[in-house]
């Protein structure tokens, strides 16, 4: 598993917790936020709950972050309470385009995407590299509180993002595709 940031560079990493803690797995990645919140992390890292403001988030990431972790439910078709980690191939920050904002589905794609209009057309610069975490929900309804699954993988996932922000890179890692993590 490669690591964030990259050997040598000691940029500014945001770990961004994401979802609605009212839709029960959803809140995964406000959760995972939360838990930690409560752990030492390197100096250059910051950690947020973003909940469902993905407007704000798009706006934050042009704050000249290096790295941006997101944190949010990822349905994918695996057993509930399976990991993620996905990188982001890159923010095209090329020529606007109007982007659809709904407040209310502010997935970490469409959060992707508004930045890069906001990049385009205020000359700012997106991260240089976003990895999103996620977890594999069971359910997704009305109602608070995160399934046992869910439950159960949220301090694997904050081992997981501990390892991303402090492990050296293997040399010649490979970028991180998608696959689930048991």
């Amino acid at each position: 598993m490669s690591s964030l940031p990259e050997r040598g560079s000691a940029g500014r990493v945001l770990v961004a917790g994401i979802g609605n803690i009212f839709l029960g797995d959803d809140g995964f990645g406000v959760e995972t936020v939360r838990a930690l919140t409560a752990r030492p992390l390197p100096g250059h890292t910051e950690v947020v709950d973003i909940g469902v403001r993905g407007v704000h988030l798009a706006y934050r990431l042009l704050d000249g972050y290096d790295t941006v972790v997101l944190v949010d439910a990822s349905a994918r078709g695996e057993e509930p309470g399976t990991l993620y980690v996905i990188e982001h191939d890159g923010i095209d920050a090329g020529p606007a385009g109007p982007a659809a904002v709904d407040g209310h589905h502010m997935t970490p794609d469409a959060v992707l995407a508004l930045l890069g209009t906001l990049c385009a057309s205020t000359d700012g610069r997106p991260p240089r590299r976003v990895v999103v975490v996620g977890c594999e929900p069971e359910s997704v309804e009305e109602g608070i509180g995160l399934s046992g699954p869910v439950l159960d993988a949220v301090p694997r996932a904050v081992r997981l993002i501990e390892d991303l922000l402090a492990a050296p890179p293997a040399p010649g890692a490979r970028p991180l595709t998608g696959e689930a993590v048991k």
